[in-house]
């Protein structure tokens, strides 16, 4: 998960280093503070049983649980590798594959897209963002407990402890491995999303390659609303190649985010749903990658909402559409026949 937070960043960027790597690019955005090694997790993460059994995280300072539904195993292959047909795009495609996770977090993603595609051949550069390295840190530290993380801890330790690149203001480490049949580069930007975000027509092409797919997977909108703001889709959907399709899911199924992804560009649609979720999201910018799209019964819905104008600000809010932004939603091409 995502966290946009300056004082967290701050301390996150001061850490480690990794060396460079190999191409299908995975890029995971997540909010955690960095730990040069296992022994300096804070108390912030803790380890808790969901009702199935399984074991994840949750975070005293954002009161929320990382994949609370199934559990991180579970959730992560079905909400975001199965749900964007991360293998039938590998094995269709004949180059590599750009994932950007929007939400590194514990890695729960990450590894179960590296698990869910060891078979194939192919080359996987995956990208994680995030502005601290503190979930990840705790997930190498209770490897066993969590389960999920077994067979990747080398290549967990090396994204925390190897070298590192300060690029403004982010710093970038990144490890390079075979996967089975697949070759992977998993590099980690280490800094504050939006604002690497702005700065992403600027990047090297080799450090934030234009994805594939997008995981987003950032702490709730009520408890982090800095990674779900209008301006912040914004970018995200101008950081696409158009020549190129890209689809991106997401846990939440609010009228506010629906509306702000289709402001932003994106084509938008409901997702299958996960755990505790009837229905998730999913959004492209190309309305093929949508297999149910949102139609004007949902349209009619959100002009009657109470909660789906947008954020323009990192502070929540739950206001109805202004005429304005009613307006533009209307005109948007999903809603043209």
């Amino acid at each position: 998960m995502w966290i946009a937070t300056a004082g967290r960043c701050a301390a996150a960027i001061a850490c480690s280093h990794v060396p460079n790597g190999l191409p299908v690019l995975i890029f995971c955005v997540s909010s955690t503070d960095f730990a040069a090694n296992q022994s300096s997790v804070s108390n912030d993460y803790q380890l808790e049983t969901l009702a199935n059994g399984e074991k994840t995280l949750f975070s005293a300072s954002y009161g929320e649980k990382m994949h609370p539904g199934l559990g991180p195993q579970a959730e992560a292959e079905l909400l975001y590798v199965r749900q964007l047909k991360i293998r039938e795009r590998l094995q269709s495609g004949s180059g590599e594959l750009v994932i950007w996770d929007i939400g590194l977090g514990a890695a729960a993603n990450a590894i179960a897209t590296l698990r869910e595609t060891r078979d194939l051949s192919g080359l996987l550069h995956i990208v994680s963002f995030d502005n601290t390295c503190e979930p990840l840190a705790f997930a190498l530290k209770h490897a066993g407990a969590l389960g999920y993380v077994g067979g990747y801890q080398n290549q967990i330790a090396g994204l925390l402890q190897g070298e590192n690149v300060q690029t403004t203001g982010t710093s970038t480490r990144s490890v390079e491995f075979q996967n089975g049949k697949l070759q992977v580069k998993w590099v980690f930007l280490l800094g504050d999303f939006p604002t690497l975000l702005k700065s992403a027509s600027r990047q090297p092409q080799a450090v934030m390659p234009a994805p594939h797919a997008i995981y987003y997977d950032a702490f709730s909108p009520a408890k982090n609303p800095a990674m779900w703001t209008q301006p912040v889709f914004n970018d995200l959907f101008q950081a696409l190649d158009p020549g190129q399709a890209c689809a991106l899911t997401t846990y939440s199924r609010s009228t506010l985010l629906r509306v702000t992804l289709l402001l932003a560009g994106f084509f938008v649609g409901a997702g299958h749903a996960t755990g505790m979720k009837e229905e998730t999201t999913v959004a492209a910018n190309a309305p093929e990658l949508i297999a149910e799209p949102l139609n004007r019964r949902w349209l009619e819905r959100a002009l009657r909402s109470d909660s789906a104008e947008p954020m323009r600000k990192p502070v929540y809010t739950r206001a109805p559409l202004t005429t304005e932004t009613a307006d533009q939603l209307r005109r948007h091409p999903q809603f043209a026949n």
